[in-house]
């Protein structure tokens, strides 16, 4: 399932073999600056490790979940079973953020230490073989309507990490409902074989620009 990833001896075990993330020129220029949801709330500051997850979790929610950009957080937190939290990495000279969505609790963890899926990890531009990163957490992320086609950009290359995203672009807009709007993205995925196209969908509160779902399928 994973062909990309050897086992090395580290504290986690698996180091991500992508292309380094100074590679991809065509990421960069999503990361400059603070986004603007970020000024309406004080972010947590903590460290972030990675797992590979397991069958069982006490939230019920399996590691699988919203195509992997999961977490762990501990059982004396407030963050709730389901909860969406923004993870920034702040460790890296072009900090980047992606959402995860709790999915277990861990006995001793404080409330700014957070294990992610190693997929949630490396989609924060982060090498596995660190074992461990400095974050910013923010526990009611809003995002701009224009901001999702990043997101889901992080979301596709963390899902295939022999590609690089060499494209992508907005399909469409569709108003659900007064509460839900859906964005449809395509990204263009080059790898030294071939190029592909993943869809991306993404389901959000435009009231609120909180997420509700989304999902990702090669064409």
């Amino acid at each position: 399932m994973y062909p990309h990833y050897a086992y090395l001896p580290t504290v986690n075990g698996y180091y991500y073999q992508s292309a380094p993330y100074g590679q991809q020129p065509f990421r960069e220029h999503y990361y400059r600056g603070y986004p603007a949801y970020y000024a309406r709330q004080q972010p947590i500051r903590g460290q972030a490790t990675w797992t590979e997850g397991g069958t069982v979790t006490q939230c019920g929610i399996p590691w699988s979940d919203n195509e992997y950009m999961t977490a762990a957080v501990g059982t004396n937190t407030p963050y709730r079973c389901g909860q969406m939290l923004e993870i920034r990495n702040i460790s890296s000279q072009s900090p980047r953020e992606i959402l995860v969505k709790v999915v277990d609790r861990v006995q001793g963890y404080p409330t700014n230490r957070i294990n992610l899926h190693r997929r949630a990890f490396a989609a924060l531009g982060a090498n596995p073989n660190q074992g461990v990163i400095d974050i910013e957490i923010l526990t009611s992320p809003q995002v701009e309507p224009e901001e999702w086609g990043k997101y889901l950009l992080e979301v596709t290359q963390a899902a295939y990490p022999g590609y690089n995203v060499v494209d992508y672009k907005l399909i469409g807009t569709t108003e659900i409902s007064p509460t839900q709007t859906r964005r449809t993205y395509e990204f263009t995925l080059q790898s030294p074989q071939e190029r592909i196209r993943v869809q991306g969908n993404v389901v959000y509160n435009p009231a609120n620009g909180r997420l509700i779902s989304f999902d990702i399928k090669e064409r």
